[in-house]
């Protein structure tokens, strides 16, 4: 059971990541104290949501240099693919629901023959009370909104550095590709 939790608006948590100096984004502690300290109120993302029941929204809040901020939505039972963040390190927080990181560690990897091979690492869920942090050195992951869950969700993403493209993997196949990504708004504008 979660018990209550004193947020911030969604301005704040943006003011808090825009003061933090470079190395910050360079390792994991600093950004996931941050996120503890200051868990969003869902009402102040209101202008940054949008829903599809086809797939899970990415809506872009924040961009600097350094980080990248985004809302994702995501409807009872949807889900990413299995994917990386090119490097960058990322940290989740979610507002609104709660959701499943399913964690792999990725054995062998060849995109350019679409070839690779995973093996399951571990499961961590998300709420409020707990944002969470990809670990570096095993940054394949996949996020779940369980259908046991019964209730949309809306988890804050920051990367490390802005980055446009990631790899997707197929565990069950061992197979894996590029793929470009897009935002389904950017600033609270509808791309």
């Amino acid at each position: 059971m979660i018990t209550a939790v004193k947020t911030v608006s969604i301005d704040d948590l943006v003011q808090g990541l825009r003061q933090l100096p470079e190395p910050a984004f360079t390792e994991i502690k600093t950004v996931h104290r941050l996120l503890q300290e200051k868990p969003v109120s869902a009402q102040s993302l209101a202008p940054y949501l949008t829903w599809d029941r086809q797939h899970y929204t990415r809506n872009l809040i924040d961009r600097t240099p350094l980080y990248e901020l985004l809302a994702i939505c995501w409807e009872i039972g949807q889900a990413s693919s299995v994917h990386n963040h090119r490097g960058q390190n990322c940290w989740m927080a979610v507002p609104m629901g709660r959701l499943q990181v399913e964690n792999f560690h990725l054995v062998h990897e060849d995109v350019a023959a679409g070839r690779c091979k995973l093996e399951p690492k571990n499961i961590a869920e998300m709420n409020i009370a707990e944002p969470c942090a990809v670990d570096p050195a095993d940054p394949v992951h996949r996020v779940v909104n369980q259908r046991e869950f019964d209730q949309r969700a809306v988890s804050l993403h920051v990367y490390s550095r802005p980055f446009d493209t990631c790899v997707v993997y197929s565990p069950e196949q061992g197979t894996c590709g590029e793929i470009r990504l897009h935002f389904n708004t950017e600033y609270g504008i509808p791309k």
